[in-house]
């Protein structure tokens, strides 16, 4: 569901500029550069969260809250560059 919603928000934002097919172009290479960024990321995290002694109250579901949170807020700080 989440690639559907990237590859959507993208499209949307394209319209939405009304950019030329160009900077369309290197926009969505950008935005999917990124989305795999994204998604490697949270893989290694996963990887190293399930062999991590993780407290019974923060395994599973909490957990991935906790890491999607602080990566948020690690990817805010780029917020700001563009």
């Amino acid at each position: 569901i989440t690639t559907n919603c990237a590859v959507l928000g993208v499209a949307l934002l394209n319209v939405q500029e009304k950019s030329d097919f160009v900077h369309s172009l290197m926009y969505g290479f950008g935005s999917a550069l990124g989305f795999m960024l994204v998604m490697l990321l949270f893989t290694g995290l996963r990887v190293r969260l399930a062999l991590a002694q993780v407290p019974p109250a923060f395994s599973g579901a909490p957990i991935g809250f906790v890491t999607a949170s602080l990566l948020a807020l690690a990817f805010m700080g780029f917020a700001g560059l563009a």
